[in-house]
């Protein structure tokens, strides 16, 4: 019996947070934005470990706004859904767009390196110097396998990984801006509320 009845309070605490994420659209744009942003890095690291395609530098780079998103993203559906303060909220929304839009300028740069319309960074996508031509430390560095910035390593319906992260990252900024406008919007309302 008790068994039961913890699990029917379990089950009616998770109808409430589900109701109240669907009720409330800043929590519903915090959530899409975590699960999506965590795919992506989840998948980077699949294509890494499982498929053994080594990043290059910039794709490595691509990553670092990712670890701004995901753990802001939690936060903010969190906030969301405890019903923390808006601007709160609004702070949050703007710092995930940001950092979705350096995403965009990153995949953006890198795509273009790899389809050659620009040079890229000389450590990663300039000529390989002949390293025969020296003493042990040279014999050693011989063994580097260099990931070129470039050469695209994998592509699906001719993009990239850095073109596909381009257009998840342009998703993600899209998210933001409805989930800062539903913040505002409820802020907005909230204060027409109180004045009256």
């Amino acid at each position: 019996m008790g068994g039961e009845a913890s699990e029917m309070t379990s089950t009616l605490l998770r109808q409430g947070w589900v109701d109240r994420a669907r009720a409330d659209p800043a929590a519903a744009a915090a959530i899409a934005i975590f699960v999506l942003s965590l795919a992506t890095l989840v998948g980077a690291w699949f294509f890494e470990y499982v498929l053994k395609l080594a990043p290059c530098p910039l794709c490595l780079m691509q990553r670092i706004p990712y670890h701004v998103i995901i753990p802001l993203s939690l936060l903010l559906a969190i906030a969301a859904l405890v019903l923390a303060p808006r601007n709160l909220l609004l702070v949050g929304f703007a710092a995930i767009a940001i950092a979705a839009a350096c995403s965009i300028v990153l995949g953006s740069y890198h795509a273009g390196i790899e389809w050659h319309w620009w040079a890229g960074p000389s450590d990663c996508s300039g000529p390989l110097t002949d390293l025969r031509t020296g003493g042990a430390l040279l014999d050693q560095l011989q063994a580097v396998h260099v990931v070129r910035c470039d050469e695209a390593a994998w592509r699906f319906l001719g993009l990239s990984l850095a073109g596909y992260n381009v257009l998840i990252s342009l998703a993600l900024a899209i998210i933001a801006g409805i989930g800062f406008a539903a913040a505002r919007l409820a802020h907005g309302t909230a204060s027409r509320a109180a004045a009256s």
